[in-house]
């Protein structure tokens, strides 16, 4: 297993490119429940809270595909720090805002730009395509023989989707908690401003690295808002991930109001801890396997077990058993995560991967805000139990999506179509 990651990143220039990633990433986790916690804690009103929270998701579910549409066609370099700085511009407008007591319309105007953010999971998975499909160029002219140049089919791009899942996994798991106890540490505003800056950082790092950056299409991007979604693949898999990550989003809020019902608030951040440990174990060891079945049926065995995993949520007693349970739940989550991202790197052609997979990424942010939001007053009127049942909803959910992912064919694109970005580097 070691060896498989050993390999990746013996690859120059792969750590730089994921641990910004990672930093980047963050906000997309932080700044939602973040929002929350910030007016929840200081005005005690949830409605604010969730309407609040909402407006930002739905804005950021909308407007980074379109983001990532534009950088399909111009390029991460040209589009990403613009997008960046206006989110992050709106961001510090809506705290200085809520901070001096200002109008909600200012506020709430403040959120929905502020959700114009890059979809860095998705920026960081086609530099990994370019990167990979260039070491796979080069290995085939260094053969004696020489060899066609195919399409990446080496077992580098399994393993790399699923190492950038597992820290998508992580980002999400203890993103929230983090954000969360800086609100409540320092001042209520903590959370999504320490969101907001590592946004800064780690997209500006990441922009720095020009070498992995994929050439754009510049000639071959339809220009419809919603043109990925043309594609079954694309619109099935977002559907799943808003449910998988209203499950993720409640789970988390949930286990934090249980801690706190059992009168040992600080185990919310060990229930935490075991539910992205879960996760992340058993995405470094699927990312190291080779798969050998069809992708979509190990995506339905994956969103089945994620499903079922949850049904233990509403029976447990103490933290000890909840913990248990969402390290088992942790364990089909990330391997459902790369599996659907996977799925979407096999149908969905090169010059429009980015789009297609922040499609994605903005529906599991999309579940995450959601989720929370229709738990907290739940909790407040049933306890920890709330928050759980709407964990079970979400997984009742997903079960009925899986007709709609069964039926999930070739989209019509010829394998020969999907072929990879050119050469990193050229913009």
């Amino acid at each position: 297993m070691a060896q498989s990651y050993r390999a990746l990143f013996r690859i120059g220039g792969t750590i730089p490119l994921t641990t910004a990633g990672l930093i980047a990433r963050m906000p997309l986790s932080m700044i939602g429940i973040g929002l929350i916690t910030m007016v929840a804690t200081d005005r005690g009103s949830y409605a604010f809270a969730g309407a609040l929270a909402a407006v930002f998701a739905v804005s950021s579910a909308l407007a980074t595909p379109q983001v990532a549409r534009l950088v399909d066609r111009f390029g991460q370099s040209r589009i990403v720090p613009l997008a960046v700085m206006v989110s992050a511009a709106a961001l510090a407008c809506l705290l200085v805002t809520y901070r001096l007591d200002g109008p909600l319309p200012v506020i709430f105007v403040s959120a929905a730009i502020a959700g114009l953010l890059p979809s860095v999971p998705a920026l960081v998975r086609v530099r990994w395509v370019g990167l990979l499909q260039r070491e796979h160029d080069r290995a085939v002219r260094e053969r004696p023989t020489g060899g066609s140049k195919s399409r990446l089919a080496t077992p580098g791009l399994h393993t790399a989707f699923a190492w950038e899942t597992v820290l998508d996994d992580v980002s999400f798991v203890i993103g929230p908690p983090i954000s969360i106890g800086l609100s409540v540490g320092l001042f209520p505003e903590a959370g999504p401003l320490a969101g907001g800056v590592l946004l800064l950082i780690g997209a500006g790092w990441l922009i720095a690295q020009r070498e992995t950056e994929p050439r754009p299409g510049r000639h071959e991007i339809t220009l419809g808002p919603l043109s990925v979604l043309r594609e079954r693949t694309v619109w099935g898999i977002v559907l799943v991930m808003i449910a998988l990550g209203a499950i993720l989003g409640t789970v988390d809020v949930a286990s934090v109001a249980f801690a706190e019902r059992q009168g040992i608030p600080a185990a919310a951040s060990v229930v935490l801890a075991v539910y992205a440990l879960g996760s992340a174990l058993s995405g470094i060891i699927f990312g190291a396997v080779a798969t050998r079945r069809p992708t979509r049926l190990l995506l339905r065995v994956g969103l089945i077990g994620t499903a079922v995993t949850t049904l233990p949520l509403i029976w447990v007693g103490t933290v000890t058993s909840l913990s248990v349970s969402v390290f088992i739940a942790g364990a089909f989550f990330a391997p459902t995560m790369i599996l659907a991202t996977k799925l979407i790197e096999e149908t969905v052609p090169a010059r429009a991967l980015t789009e297609a997979l922040t499609w994605t990424t903005a529906g599991l942010a999309f579940g995450v805000a959601i989720g929370p939001a229709v738990a907290g007053p739940l909790i407040d009127a049933l306890g920890p139990s709330g928050g759980f049942r709407v964990s079970l909803v979400a997984a009742v959910i997903l079960i009925a999506l899986l007709p709609l992912v069964t039926r999930i064919g070739p989209s019509g694109i010829a394998p020969s179509e999907a072929t990879l970005p050119g050469p990193p580097g050229q913009t």
